[in-house]
């Protein structure tokens, strides 16, 4: 089906990647994973054609159709969503008159190949053809509420993103090429696609930074590793890579440590040996062994040979360190540090909400007569459909936006921080050097509690607005902790990192000594983190332990 053959990339002399060399088949299902930045959207586009290889090459089976969602694919505006999902699903009339001209220039050059492959694609859309799986789809990605009049440059963000998955579900391919499909949707959608991909009879290449939808969808892992700047695979789903990886890491460690140990042996002999050299070598020139220089001779012979002996080894020690046969010190994961801190101790009552309503509209709130309290130590993930009111929840609870009827009881100790999904807290003009200054008496200090943000070397001196998602959201955090904010609202904070990413900040706020309400939807940090579960849905609240 699709055969990528030694494909090398560089940008600027720097390798990106080199020799990526794999197969996908019919029902094959393959995570791409890596860090940001790593060439993963690179190597998306090069299979399609739209980046050129340094080296290497790209086959396809001849007619294969590709389904291709890539990141920031903008549709035209003006055009409305009926007529777009029209052209995907195919107008049964449109494909009718298309499929009879072609039939005409067929029957006047029969030998045309090219005619010939799109007349059989035609064909192919018509049998495929089925109102009822446009209706199916679009109703699992959360489309079927839209007006079908409606200019697709009215939707929100996520719809359109959400509509540009539908059309690549909708065109009927053989391999799907699918880079970051999970963003924007919501759990129910997770499991839609889930189901959907598992009766797909093509293949599938996935981008994705969702662990669980990885483990519920792949049987293959191809990881991009940017400090080899290649393509490592691994047979079966996240997790069972993510377990190869680790029990890999444990063997070079040990291998490491074992590789020292040996070092610090051979290195004691080889001292041993050369201060016995010199020991019988200053004994013999200070005594006289029985007047006979022979005996001496010898003596000196024989130092000479332990001190040759010595450098032997000596040389062949530094030839080893030297050899591709060293084991080189593995990597650690760095891990942000949460628990330095001094916040105001958290009273038995953190928040109450008695009886609040919260949306926009007096007449029909979002949510209605909420009764819940939050206290101290919780780690609440508030969760459910798209648009069901969970970031206007948290903006009211964060006293940005007013309550339409109730109110929001906060504890007297409780001092709030609150993450918008727009990371929008941030100065763009500062660097986070400066955007925690005011709190330290020196920039040493300063650059010593960014260093539990990771912020090492330059990277305190860049602009905020230079810094990635994952430096965006760990510098956020590191502003409210510097505040001393004891009570943390954080709106999908981690929607755009990556694993590596995640797992670092997921590893923060579990260190946290405060209380934690987070809207997300990854279920993998849900069900890692979560104390209690605020589900969203139809006006209410359900909570769950």
């Amino acid at each position: 089906m699709l055969t990528v053959h030694q494909l090398a990339k560089s940008f600027t002399l720097t390798p990106l990647f080199n020799n990526v060399t794999f197969s996908i088949n019919p029902g094959d299902r393959v995570g791409l994973v890596g860090p940001n930045g790593c060439g993963k959207t690179t190597l998306l586009r090069m299979i399609m054609g739209e980046e050129t290889a340094d080296s290497g090459h790209v086959t396809y089976h001849p007619g294969l159709r590709v389904g291709y969602l890539s990141q920031g694919f903008e549709l035209d505006g003006a055009t409305a969503v009926a007529d777009i999902i029209g052209r995907a699903a195919g107008d049964p009339t449109v494909l009718e008159t298309e499929l009879f001209t072609l039939a005409q220039a067929l029957a006047e050059r029969p030998d045309d190949a090219a005619l010939q492959q799109q007349y059989d694609a035609v064909l192919y859309r018509i049998s495929a053809a089925d109102t009822g799986r446009a209706a199916s789809i679009l109703a699992g990605l959360g489309l079927d509420d839209v007006p079908p009049d409606m200019p697709v440059g009215y939707l929100s963000g996520g719809q359109k993103t959400r509509l540009n998955l539908a059309l690549v579900l909708l065109d009927n391919p053989q391999l799907l090429l699918l880079d970051e499909p999970t963003n924007h949707l919501d759990i129910g959608m997770l499991e839609w696609l889930e189901a959907w991909l598992a009766g797909f009879p093509g293949g599938v290449l996935i981008v994705s930074h969702d662990r669980t939808f990885l483990d519920r969808v792949v049987t293959r892992i191809l990881a991009m590793d940017p400090q080899q700047t290649a393509v490592r695979e691994f047979a079966g789903n996240y997790s069972d890579y993510a377990a190869q990886v680790k029990l890999e890491q444990e063997k070079q460690w040990a291998a490491y440590h074992d590789q020292q140990t040996e070092i610090r042996r051979v290195k004691q002999d080889i001292a041993r040996a050369k201060e016995q050299a010199a020991n019988t070598e200053r004994q013999v020139k200070s005594v006289s062994i029985g007047g006979i220089k022979e005996g001496k001779d010898h003596y000196l012979r024989l130092a000479k040979k332990v001190a040759q002996k010595g450098k032997s080894r000596e040389r062949k020690l530094e030839r080893y360190l030297d050899s591709e046969e060293r084991v080189d010190k593995p990597t650690r994961s760095r891990k942000m540090r949460l628990d330095f801190a001094e916040m105001a101790h958290l009273g038995q009552s953190v928040l109450e909400l008695v009886d609040l309503s919260v949306g926009y509209d007096v007449e029909r709130p979002l949510l209605h007569q909420l009764r819940l309290s939050v206290h101290p130590d919780a780690r609440i993930i508030i969760t459910g459909p798209n648009g069901s009111g969970k970031t206007t929840l948290l903006r009211t609870l964060a006293g940005l936006l007013p309550p339409l009827a109730g109110h929001v009881q906060r504890g007297p100790s409780v001092h709030l921080g609150y993450m918008t999904q727009e990371q929008t807290g941030l100065d763009p003009a500062l660097s986070p050097l400066q955007t925690v200054r005011h709190a330290f008496e020196n920039e040493t200090a300063v650059r010593t509690f960014l260093s539990y943000f990771l912020f090492t070397g330059e990277e305190p001196l860049k602009l905020n607005s230079q810094l990635s998602y994952g430096q965006r959201a760990r510098l956020e955090l590191a502003q409210m902790i510097v505040a001393g904010c004891n009570v943390l609202l954080l709106d999908e904070p981690i929607n755009h990192l990556d694993i590596p990413s995640r797992t670092q900040f997921e590893e923060a706020l579990a260190n946290f000594d405060g209380t934690v309400l987070a809207v997300v939807h990854d279920r993998y940090f849900i069900e890692r983190f979560a104390t209690e579960i605020w589900w969203v849905e139809e006006g209410a609240v359900r909570r769950t332990l």
